[in-house]
């Protein structure tokens, strides 16, 4: 809870807790503070149980985290059964997007005949000028852009 408060920080809190309280007053307080945590947990903790009792014997292995959203896709994104671990370690976002640039400019990558494949299993050329058409000629086809 307080993993990012500093000893010059705290110092300051110390100090700052002493004048406004008075040194007799201050254990008094936390003793008052520390009361109220610990009453809120327990209520927490009380609300959580009766949730899982009302939910019934299927909901047995919910946990409340899963409740934010970060929490639960990240939860299933790790989950094995749909392989996606695969697919993310198999998919390098570097070298693709290096493959496409080198594509736009004209240069020739090494690996870009290997993996730019078209439908029909063959190598496209990114680079390739459109030839122009005859008057009476219509475009070619293609499919996959409609």
């Amino acid at each position: 809870m307080f993993n990012d408060i500093g000893p010059l920080e705290l110092v300051t809190l110390v100090v700052l807790a002493v004048l406004v309280f008075g040194p007799e007053k201050l254990p008094k307080m936390i003793q008052d503070v520390t009361r109220t945590i610990r009453k809120i947990r327990e209520f927490s903790e009380s609300a959580k149980a009766d949730i899982r009792d009302e939910l019934g014997p299927e909901f047995k292995d919910f946990e409340f985290e899963d409740l934010n959203p970060k929490t639960f896709i990240r939860k299933q994104l790790d989950n094995d059964e749909l392989g996606l671990k695969e697919i993310r370690n198999g998919f390098d976002l570097k070298k693709e997007m290096a493959e496409v640039t080198d594509a736009v400019h004209g240069r020739e990558s090494d690996t870009s005949s290997s993996s730019t494949t078209g439908s029909a299993g063959g190598s496209v050329d990114m680079t390739k000028k459109r030839e122009k058409l005859d008057p009476d000629e219509r475009p070619p086809y293609d499919a996959d852009a409609t």
